[in-house]
C-alpha cells in the first residue's frame, strides 16, 4: 500500500458514539434546514435545491482534495448531503407528484446497486477500506442514497401511513436497537449492522426533526424549522470542535 493510499484511511472518522450522535443531529438538520430555506426564507423548492446543491458540490470538492480526515470538512459535507437527500425526495414528491413508497423503492434499488458495484470492486463495504478515490466516490454516493431513502421512508411512515412523527421515531429507534442487539449477539456482521443502522438513522432524524419543528396541528411540538435548525446546528458545531481538539475519532493508518 502506497503512502498516498494510506492517507485516505484517515479521511473518514472512526465509528464511535460521537459518530452516531452527530449523524443523527445532521439528519435532523437535513429535514429542518431544508424547510427553513424553502419556507421561512422564501427560496422555494427550486431555489433551495440550487443553493444547497452548489454548496454540497463545493464541500465535496474540498473533502476529496484534503489528504486526511478533517472533522469540520467531513461533517459539513454530511450536513449538506443530508439536506440534499431531503430535497431530492421533496422535489420528487412535491414537484413531480411521485408517491413516497415509489421513491422509497427506487432509492432502495439505487442504494443496493451502489453497494453491489462497490463490493464487486473492493470485496468489502467497510469504512476502513476506503483507500482509493474510487471507493471514496462510492462511499459518498451511497450516503446520498441513504439520506434520500431515509427521507422518503420516514415521510411515508409518518404521513402517508399516518403513524405520526413521534411513533415513527420510536419505530426507527427500536429498529436500530434490534440491529445493535443482533450485532452484539453475532447474528449480524459488523459491516451489515453499520449500514443498516446508517440507513435507519436518517428516517429517525427526519422524524425527530419533524416532531420538533412541525406545528401542534400537524402533530409536532411547534418549535419551527428555524429554532430546531439553530439548536441542532449549534450541537453539531460544538461536537465537531470537541473532536477537532480531542482527536477522539481519528482512524489509525
Amino acid at each position: 500500500m502506497t503512502s498516498s493510499t494510506k492517507t485516505l484511511l484517515v479521511k473518514v472518522p472512526a465509528v464511535t458514539a460521537f459518530f452516531w450522535i452527530i449523524k443523527i443531529l445532521a439528519t435532523t438538520v437535513g429535514e429542518t434546514f431544508a424547510d427553513f430555506l424553502n419556507e421561512k426564507l422564501g427560496f422555494g423548492l427550486s431555489g433551495t435545491s440550487l443553493v444547497m446543491g452548489t454548496a454540497l458540490v463545493a464541500a465535496l470538492i474540498v473533502q476529496f482534495a484534503v489528504k486526511r480526515y478533517i472533522p469540520v470538512v467531513y461533517w459539513l459535507a454530511i450536513v449538506l448531503i443530508s439536506v440534499a437527500g431531503t430535497l431530492i425526495t421533496d422535489n420528487l414528491t412535491d414537484g413531480l407528484g411521485v408517491a413516497l413508497w415509489i421513491s422509497s423503492v427506487v432509492f432502495a434499488a439505487l442504494l443496493a446497486i451502489t453497494f453491489a458495484i462497490w463490493f464487486r470492486g473492493a470485496r468489502t463495504l467497510a469504512m476502513k477500506s476506503i483507500v482509493t478515490k474510487k471507493r471514496e466516490a462510492f462511499y459518498w454516493l451511497a450516503i446520498l442514497f441513504t439520506f434520500a431513502l431515509g427521507t422518503a421512508t420516514g415521510d411515508w411512515l409518518a404521513e402517508a401511513v399516518g403513524l405520526g412523527y413521534g411513533v415513527s421515531a420510536l419505530v426507527y429507534g427500536g429498529a436500530i436497537a434490534v440491529v445493535a442487539l443482533l450485532w452484539k449477539r453475532g447474528l449480524v456482521g459488523e459491516i451489515t449492522a453499520f449500514w443498516i443502522a446508517y440507513i435507519l438513522t436518517r428516517p429517525l432524524g427526519a422524524s425527530i426533526g419533524d416532531l420538533l419543528s412541525q406545528s401542534h396541528k400537524s402533530g409536532g411540538l411547534g418549535l419551527g424549522p428555524t429554532n430546531t435548525s439553530y439548536i441542532f446546528l449549534a450541537a453539531i458545531l460544538g461536537a465537531v470542535i470537541y473532536l477537532s481538539v480531542s482527536k477522539k475519532d481519528r482512524l489509525k493508518a
